[in-house]
């Protein structure tokens, strides 16, 4: 059984596109999306990390990359004929939902754009920040997060919880840790997945509520509960649920924490045998490789790639060999 899953943002760097630009179409692809005068191309191949870590860029820029890495492993293929599951880190969920079917490629790009935007705004309007807190007892690290005033802003597995909050609170925080834990804090713009993002999720509410969506066409995994849309939905008539539902969970995920803990407890049930990590990918391999004993991993980070990410599709889909990297140029 296969999962194609899409990783969050913190997982991109400099000039992250420019080897995929030498494949055909790749360019095209990137002309297409429409991303409110961003040049995804330009920040993809030149832009330093300083440059790709601002919240309006980073966001479209890893969904861009995500979806450009899906098209390029499945060489035409569509991806409801392959995946069985899928799930995405934070903004990574606005990729799957383009492996899922439920936005097209340039849609999905284009309504990441807007999410952006308007957590960049939240952000600038109020100060916060984010800190990730590696090992020590889970029970005393999220209570420790609590004791603070932050909130547990992702719930990773593996030993890794990201504390979110005002920096004062994130600051007095890292001066003393749970026991056996070290806090490292990130250099992102707010304090994401949390109730400081009000303003943010109230606007996109609105951007979502006339947004075209289509009902998901292969299993779809909620950040919020690592719940998949066919339960969420309940609904015989839709196998894999509702297009509505998974914009409604997408806006309410702003201010909610990502549990992909229990997505990762979702995929151990499901009985997956490969995982596929989508460009920029690394991360979340990573922590399958402590959540997910046993699954076979292959994170895709350039063309390089490509040919072990196609063994993985064949091996763990039950679908014939894809054409190798070499055919595809």
């Amino acid at each position: 059984m296969l999962a194609i899953v899409c990783p969050g943002q913190g997982s991109q760097t400099p000039a992250m596109l420019a080897p995929w630009l030498e494949l055909p179409g790749v360019s095209d692809q990137l002309a297409s999306f429409s991303t409110d005068g961003l040049d995804l191309r330009a920040l993809g191949t030149e832009a330093d990390a300083d440059a790709i870590r601002d919240t309006r860029v980073a966001q479209p820029l890893i969904v861009a990359s995500s979806i450009i890495a899906l098209r390029a492993v499945l060489d035409g293929r569509d991806a409801a004929d392959v995946v069985d599951v899928t799930a995405g880190h934070s903004v990574g969920e606005l990729a799957a939902a383009a492996v899922a079917g439920v936005l097209d490629d340039a849609s999905a790009v284009a309504l990441v754009t807007r999410r952006a935007a308007v957590m960049a705004e939240a952000a600038a309007a109020n100060p916060s920040g984010m800190s990730a807190v590696l090992g020590g007892d889970p029970d005393e690290v999220l209570a420790a997060i609590e004791a603070a005033g932050l909130w547990p802003a992702n719930v990773n597995g593996g030993g890794q919880v990201v504390a979110a909050g005002s920096l004062d609170g994130l600051a007095a925080f890292a001066a003393n840790p749970p026991a056996k834990a070290r806090v490292i804090a990130l250099k992102v713009a707010g304090a994401f997945h949390t109730p400081l993002m009000e303003s943010a999720r109230a606007a996109f509410a609105e951007v979502t509520a006339g947004w075209s969506a289509a009902d998901p066409r292969a299993t779809f995994l909620s950040n919020a509960d690592g719940a998949s849309y066919t339960t969420i939905a309940d609904d015989a008539s839709l196998p894999f649920g509702s297009g509505r539902d998974v914009l409604d969970r997408l806006t309410a995920q702003i201010t909610a924490p990502v549990r992909w803990d229990l997505c990762q407890e979702s995929l151990a049930a499901a009985g997956v045998t490969g995982l596929l990590e989508l460009m920029p990918g690394g991360v979340l391999t990573g922590l399958a490789r402590r959540a997910l004993p046993g699954v076979e991993t292959v994170a895709v980070k350039s063309p390089a790639d490509l040919d072990a990410a196609r063994d993985l599709v064949a091996r763990h889909s039950g679908t014939i060999p894809l054409p190798t990297a070499e055919d595809a140029q």
